[in-house]
């Protein structure tokens, strides 16, 4: 059975991230409370679009809410994202709640109320930034060859089973390479006893086959 993912709020990230979960057999529904949103996401294919305020619990009732394993929330406010997290956790027994937030002092505190991963889009750009150099010579080994690579940020949750690994414990396929670590407002490039910790995104290296085996590796999931 499909994992069904809902994307609350947003609009640009939500586009970016409905159409690479669908591709990747995922059943996807985004909640949108601008009609207009709503209506240009209703043209990316198998998605299902609901309009409605995704902090409300009604909205998320009537969008079944109830059968999702994994909810994130994406709107522009912090505080939204928050409430948003807490409803499909509590009220309708979310598994797996994503929140994106703008301001990194935040990350701990959405971490102690529950959210299982937070991903802060300000901290990420910097370190993209910061790792320009590195992300450059990645993009030349990408072009090498017939093979597929991808470059993916995995965010590291506190229930996570790399929590707390070395990274020469993990047992990721030889195919995939952790090239950057992200740690609050700090990156670094890891070595193998790097110690990965909880909010930590990883900057994933390998190829599309390979890159579920490692993702599962990482986050149990």
């Amino acid at each position: 059975m499909k994992k069904r993912v809902f994307l609350i709020g947003g609009f640009n990230k939500t586009k970016f991230l409905a159409s690479s979960l669908i591709k990747k057999g995922y059943d996807v529904a985004a909640i949108n409370i601008d009609i207009e949103k709503c209506k240009e996401l209703t043209e990316i294919d198998n998605l299902r679009v609901y309009h409605g305020d995704g902090s409300k619990p009604f909205i998320l009732e009537d969008a079944n809410a109830y059968n999702a394993d994994i909810a994130i929330a994406l709107t522009d406010r912090d505080d939204d994202n928050l409430v948003i997290c807490e409803l499909c956790k509590k009220k309708f027994n979310i598994k797996k709640t994503v929140s994106t937030i703008y301001d990194p002092k935040k990350t701990e505190f959405f971490y102690r109320m529950g959210i299982d991963s937070v991903v802060c889009t300000v901290t990420a750009i910097a370190g993209i930034i910061q790792q320009q150099a590195f992300l450059d010579e990645i993009t030349t080994l990408a072009s090498v060859g017939n093979g597929s690579i991808n470059v993916t940020q995995i965010p590291v949750s506190h229930s996570a089973p790399a929590v707390e690994k070395k990274l020469r414990e993990l047992r990721l396929p030889k195919e995939v390479i952790i090239g950057c670590l992200l740690r609050g407002n700090k990156s670094m490039v890891p070595r193998g006893d790097t110690r990965i910790h909880a909010g930590d995104v990883l900057v994933l290296i390998s190829t599309e086959e390979h890159e579920m085996a490692a993702v599962r590796e990482l986050t149990g999931r």
